[in-house]
């Protein structure tokens, strides 16, 4: 049995490493583009629209691409939707190098990158699961979050480098060598257990999807940490399309800036994965993940609403995400112990709608907020409102952290309340 976790855990690490360096080359693209669109257009709509294309196939196609990891050869799936997406981001390099990419071609590269990602993040997470032993799923749940955190710190100055040095094709190629590096490792050195057969899979797409919510409307517990991730997932996706908004035109921002600052939260989830792999269990998982979540949107979003300084922002930063893997780590837990590995993919992917289709929406509205009622409302408007929030381009999304620190914190307040209701703790399992 030790010889078999041994070797389980040997390509649970080579899986995790390889999946992380693909993942820090997609990141890297992603905030590249970010950077070309918001020159071309300087509009944190624009730009929160790449973001809202990759997300919009999860609202679609989460709970059937769950269902398909739960039928097909797990190693498969992920092999062609790697191989799927790294096409798409050929196919932008191409354009880019001709000189014929244009802002829809983005938006369409996006839809279908998160189209492939919808059916592989599911199939991976249980791979993942099916690499290791339970005892593990703590510190797993800690690695996870580690190689997320250190794509955030990396990418922003990796791409802001690669984009200045050498344009958007330099940030692209780094990306296709990474998933070069993950596809051939995962091809060749990794085998992925397959779930026993008595837990095997029959039925439609559409049946095995069913089966996903079905259990999740039994298990109430999972059901609400999923809705009160959801209210939190908006309000932060509402963040993500404010923060270049405030930083990039701001006298003491622009891109380099921005990418210090996004960095920032990088290292503080850095921080936040130790604290999660070296911590004891908790006596309480979910309490945990509220008041987790209640630190980070009761802080960074009023810092980042009243301050000038990227000093400040920075710090901002650091509140905000220092708890997040924490978080993450814990809900992973409940769900690999709690959930059957027959179901595992299909209520990973039914998660995956539920908590992640606030994404796209907070996208839009936080982009639409900030160009076309907050910039207004602070260049109409003076007084205590430039005293609070600033003058110029950039005040108005300062106005806009203020309303989702208000927004962040009454939502964890009234659904607080719901989940005390819950309690999970490992020494119950």
């Amino acid at each position: 049995m030790k010889n078999n976790n041994e070797h389980s855990m040997r390509d649970f690490y080579i899986l995790w490493s390889t999946q992380s360096l693909s993942q820090l080359g997609s990141a890297v693209t992603g905030f590249a583009l970010t950077l070309w669109l918001y020159e071309k257009t300087g509009s944190a709509l624009s730009t929160a629209a790449l973001t809202i294309c990759t997300y919009a196939p999860y609202v679609v196609m989460s709970i059937f691409a769950g269902a398909l990891s739960d039928r097909y050869d797990r190693k498969k799936t992920m092999l062609v939707c790697d191989a799927l997406a790294a096409a798409g981001t050929l196919a932008v390099f191409v354009l880019y190098r001709t000189g014929c990419l244009h802002i829809w071609h983005l938006y369409l590269v996006n839809v279908f990158s998160g189209l492939m990602n919808t059916v592989q993040q599911p199939a991976s997470e249980v791979a993942y699961t099916r690499l290791m032993p339970k005892e593990f799923y703590q510190k797993a749940g800690g690695l996870q979050s580690l190689s997320r955190s250190l794509v955030s710190i990396a990418n922003p100055v990796i791409a802001a480098a690669l984009y200045g040095i050498a344009g958007l094709d330099a940030a692209i190629a780094a990306d296709l060598i990474s998933f070069v590096i993950a596809f051939i490792s995962l091809a060749f050195f990794i085998r992925i257990p397959d779930v026993p057969e008595d837990a095997s899979n029959g039925g439609s797409v559409l049946q095995l999807a069913k089966e996903g919510l079905a259990y999740l409307k039994q298990d109430r517990m999972i059901l609400y940490i999923i809705l009160f991730m959801s209210g939190v997932n908006l309000i932060s996706s509402a963040f993500s399309a404010a923060l270049p908004a405030l930083i990039i035109p701001n006298p003491r921002g622009g891109n380099g800036v921005l990418g210090i600052v996004s960095s920032c939260s990088g290292a503080a989830m850095v921080a936040g994965s130790l604290i999660a792999m070296l911590m004891p269990a908790p006596k309480d998982r979910v309490r945990v993940i509220y008041l987790s979540m209640l630190f980070s949107l009761g802080t960074e979003n009023f810092l980042l609403a009243f301050s000038r300084s990227p000093a400040v922002w920075c710090i901002a930063q650091v509140l905000g995400w220092i708890f997040i893997p924490v978080m993450s780590t814990n809900q992973n837990v409940i769900m690999r112990n709690t959930v059957p590995a027959n179901l595992l993919g299909r209520v990973y992917a039914c998660r995956n709608t539920l908590q992640f289709f606030t994404i796209p929406v907070g996208l839009l509205a936080g982009g639409s907020l900030v160009d076309h009622v907050c910039e207004p409302f602070m260049a109409a408007h003076s007084g205590i409102f430039t005293l609070l929030f600033g003058n110029g381009k950039g005040s108005g999304a300062a106005l806009m952290m203020f309303i989702l620190g208000i927004a962040g914190t009454l939502h964890c307040i009234v659904f607080g309340r719901q989940l005390k209701k819950f309690r999970y703790s490992d020494a119950d399992m």
